[in-house]
């Protein structure tokens, strides 16, 4: 993918703060939807990415017949994802999830079992004991309720829907999405339609009732968005957008040094280095799109302070190590009719669960192989993700011997760890919302968005970049 890169300084003298670009940092999904947004709608922008490559978390690699995600997996597509996905012409490399793969399996007393996914599928379910059904059938008649203040998910669950729901439904689900804690992350921030369902309908089902009744109300499908991914994977995405941007527009390997906030008509001056360079440029506005570490190392020549998000250095952000395994379908003896499996806390195992790659979409292994992707450690247990590749494959080989019977040495190992991985709503992250709603309060055209404060999944992070460059387009 070429870019042609260039340095310069843009001069403010006559010209207005509309007529200069938006600067963007960081560039990930979120920073590149925001670029291209911006950029389709006829205003200029500079993006700045501190490392070698576009797209974040989201990298595909292709190696022979074997397809790894290092980050996602797959995404749910939403309208608004999938006009965006046509408006890129990458509907003829899109792939929507078999069937084969819908079944989502939770280990219980050491085995997979396949989890309900009709009222019908309820009742027979072997996940659930008798008690646990009746109980989450009760839930239908719960109240609306206000809440003074936050509460964690676990404890929301358990209000809902009792322990064992929680222990054997939720605390995998939370620990498959954000590698948490369900005792530690808010409802209110990390679940924020759970909330709402609550005030509104009392009855979680209920709310989901609504819910599905509103969607045919607007002509969309029932149940569930589908799950696509594309035929090489889901960097597509990122590289797509990056191929549309316009020439010179895009900055590798710079290092933001310090912001400038504009004030009394003057532009915002950002000042970045690459190759030994300092180089200042003027802006219009700016919007922030990195992680939380990356925004609280931020400095700004502002009368509030050089570090005006430095509070955002809090934010967790356990480590998750990401193993891609092939094998020989004779080698496995589960049949592996599924999306993968989830791995309860409570079953005391050490992973978090195992994405079977290969059902979910085709041209991920070679003929006569499977390819799964173990995951291992977050918040409950990061010193796994943290072991050397020595030590960690016999404990994953002991793991998927147990629960899936898997038999022999992988033919194909690829390994990525990311340090860094999810952020956290924890209970209190109101404080780290707030303290980024306070800084675009006091310096206009300062925009903030991405994982740390829209959501963690990646649908969410391409629709906060849709937003970031709405709200960047009404202030110019």
């Amino acid at each position: 993918m070429p870019f042609p890169f260039s340095v310069y300084s843009v001069c403010s003298v006559g010209n207005s703060p509309s007529q200069l670009p938006v600067a963007i940092i960081g560039g990930g999904i979120t920073g590149l939807t925001a670029a291209y947004r911006l950029a389709r709608q006829g205003h200029p922008v500079r993006l700045f990415e501190g490392s070698d490559r576009l797209g974040g978390s989201i990298r595909s690699e292709r190696c022979g017949d074997w397809l790894i995600e290092a980050g996602p997996n797959s995404l749910q597509q939403t309208p608004a994802l999938a006009a965006l996905l046509t408006e890129l012409g990458l509907d003829s490399v899109k792939l929507t999830a078999r069937p084969e793969s819908k079944n989502r399996y939770i280990v219980r007393e050491g085995k997979p079992q396949a989890a309900p996914t009709s009222p019908p599928g309820l009742i027979t379910s072997q996940l659930f004991t008798v008690g646990a059904k009746l109980r989450l059938m009760r839930e239908i008649f719960t109240r609306p309720r206000t809440r003074t203040a936050d509460i964690s998910l676990a404890d929301f669950g358990a209000f809902h829907f009792g322990r064992e729901l929680v222990d054997y439904g939720l605390s995998p689900f939370v620990s498959g999405v954000y590698a948490g804690d369900a005792a530690e992350l808010s409802t209110r921030h990390s679940f924020p339609s759970l909330w709402e369902m609550e005030q509104s309908h009392g009855s979680i089902i209920r709310g989901q009732i609504a819910a599905a009744k509103a969607k045919r109300a607007r002509g969309e499908p029932a149940g569930a968005p589908p799950i696509i991914s594309f035929t090489e994977g889901l960097e597509t995405i990122p590289l797509a957008l990056a191929d549309r941007l316009p020439p010179g527009s895009v900055e590798l390997n710079a290092r933001v040094t310090s912001l400038t906030p504009s004030e009394r008509g003057r532009p915002w001056q950002l000042n970045w280095t690459r190759d030994q360079g300092t180089i200042n440029e003027s802006f219009a506005s700016v919007i922030l799109a990195l992680p939380a570490q990356a925004l609280a190392n931020l400095v700004f020549n502002s009368p509030s302070g050089p570090r005006l998000l430095s509070s955002l250095a809090d934010i967790e952000y356990p480590p998750v190590s990401s193993l891609f395994l092939g094998y020989r379908r004779d080698q496995v003896a589960h049949a592996l009719d599924g999306f993968g499996m989830l791995v309860p806390p409570v079953e005391i195992r050490q992973l978090l669960g195992v994405l079977f790659n290969s059902t979910l979409f085709t041209g991920r292994a070679p003929a006569d192989h499977v390819a799964l992707t173990v995951m291992t450690g977050g918040a409950r247990a990061p010193g796994l993700a943290r072991l050397h590749d020595a030590d960690l494959l016999p404990v994953v080989a002991r793991e998927l011997d147990a629960l899936l019977g898997v038999k022999g040495d992988p033919v194909f190992v690829r390994r990525n760890v990311w340090p860094r991985a999810i952020p956290q709503y924890n209970l209190g992250y109101e404080r780290f919302l707030d303290a980024m709603t306070a800084a675009e309060a006091a310096h206009p055209g300062l925009l903030i968005g991405g994982h740390v404060r829209d959501g963690i999944a990646m649908t969410n992070c391409i629709a906060s970049g849709e937003k970031l460059a709405a709200r960047a387009l009404a202030t110019l």
